[in-house]
């Protein structure tokens, strides 16, 4: 570590440069977008604070068969001026969480002190027990709390199903013996780390480099964006639908992720010549393709039980681009963001289509105005300084005494992890 005045903070998790990613989901039934911008952001955003940082990292990829390969090799690098290496692991059930697990505390052991904090991202059972295990030593172990603990997919087997509930149970204990959190909601740090001191930080900030806003429309045909998981889980059929049922011939809807919809959606496209096949995009073009829509659109039905743990990341990814953002009411998006955004209520298919055509019947300068305000709105409030300031004033507010191990019983839920 470089010496220095700043706070030393090692991030344990899945902060791993672009190439990587791009190589380790190649083959992958999800592409882990949003952990990736997060992880990122977070790490810009402790820098300009004067955080010194190091990153020890696992690439985010599904369990095997979900993601095709099996060894993953671990070794340095520098990305951005920041170092960091990957650890090496087993992507098979079982041996994919023991080999994470000793290669962390390989890595961890006799390299922190108490004047150094661990910043955990995720709930992923085996980095956060080689934190725990160091909050004895009087270390700052902090999980940045992005879901809640193991979700159960809809093919998941018997054996994956209950390997999710060990895995809740693991988490909980875990998070107690923690110093502290960072939540993106205030209900994933009561529901699972009750009594630890806290700070709920939703998002960063963190734009694409060499991406500006573009709030000028022009005429002729007008698009309308969805980008993130192409799932009935976040209402993309009820977005289909919703679009389907606007007249206008010059709309063009552009869906850009993966999901179990991709191939319906394909057959829609070739219902409805309005409707673009989906396409996945590298971060920088997405970023591109989201400043020249017309609307964007976050079509997440709210009466999900998860959607209380969620903040959608997407939501600053949509305002920083400087167009019209259609969402649903969505518990986890913080009350400042809602003048912001044209609301979906309710959140069913007549609700999205009367808010996108609301949107698309805005002016010119009305789509101006509510770009710049969108975009100085987070600029003021979420940017890698304002955030960075709250987190590293969090981290030196903590003093490192292990905490106490006080039994929780609330109600258990859960979510899918890397």
């Amino acid at each position: 570590m470089t010496a220095g005045s700043g706070t030393r903070v090692t991030l344990l998790g899945f902060t791993v440069p672009d190439e990587v990613l791009a190589d380790a989901t190649a083959r992958d039934v999800v592409h882990a977008t949003q952990t990736h911008t997060f992880a990122w952001a977070l790490v810009t955003a402790l820098r300009a604070s004067g955080c010194q940082v190091r990153l020890l990292s696992a690439a985010p990829v599904s369990t095997w068969p979900r993601n095709r390969r099996v060894l993953f090799h671990g070794g340095p690098f520098d990305h951005d001026g920041v170092k960091g290496r990957l650890l090496g692991f087993v992507n098979l059930l079982g041996l994919k969480h023991m080999t994470r697990y000793l290669a962390a505390r390989r890595r961890l052991a006799g390299e922190l002190d108490e004047e150094e904090v661990l910043l955990v991202h995720g709930v992923h059972a085996p980095f956060l027990w080689a934190g725990a295990l160091l909050a004895r030593r009087r270390v700052r172990v902090v999980p940045v709390l992005t879901d809640p603990p193991g979700v159960v997919l809809p093919d998941d087997g018997w054996l994956v199903r209950l390997l999710r509930r060990v895995d809740v149970v693991l988490v909980r204990a875990a998070l107690r013996r923690c110093t502290g959190v960072i939540a993106l909601t205030g209900p994933l740090a009561e529901d699972f780390a009750p009594g630890r001191p806290r700070l709920v930080m939703e998002g960063i900030f963190h734009p694409a480099t060499g991406v500006g806003s573009r709030v000028d429309i022009a005429s002729g045909v007008r698009e309308v964006v969805y980008a993130g998981g192409l799932s009935r889980a976040y209402g993309v059929d009820r977005l289909v639908d919703a679009f389907r049922a606007l007249p206008d011939p010059d709309l063009r809807l552009r869906l850009f992720g993966r999901g179990e919809l991709t191939p319906w959606l394909r057959e829609q496209a070739t219902v409805d010549p309005r409707i673009a096949p989906p396409e996945l995009l590298d971060r920088t073009v997405l970023a591109d393709r989201l400043a020249r829509a017309a609307v964007l659109v976050n079509p997440r039905p709210v009466e999900q039980g998860f959607v209380r743990y969620s903040f959608p990341s997407k939501t600053i990814e949509y305002l920083s681009a400087g167009v019209p953002v259609v969402s649903t009411r969505l518990p986890g998006i913080p009350a400042d963001y809602l003048p912001h955004l044209v609301l979906a209520e309710p959140d069913t298919i007549d609700g999205l289509r009367e808010a996108l055509a609301h949107a698309l019947a805005l002016t010119a300068g009305e789509v101006a105005r509510r770009g710049l305000a969108g975009r100085e709105f987070l600029r003021l409030t979420r940017s890698p300084a304002a955030q960075g300031r709250r987190v590293k004033d969090f981290l030196d507010s903590l003093d490192g005494r292990p905490a106490a191990f006080e039994t929780d019983h609330s109600a258990v839920s859960s979510v899918a992890g890397y």
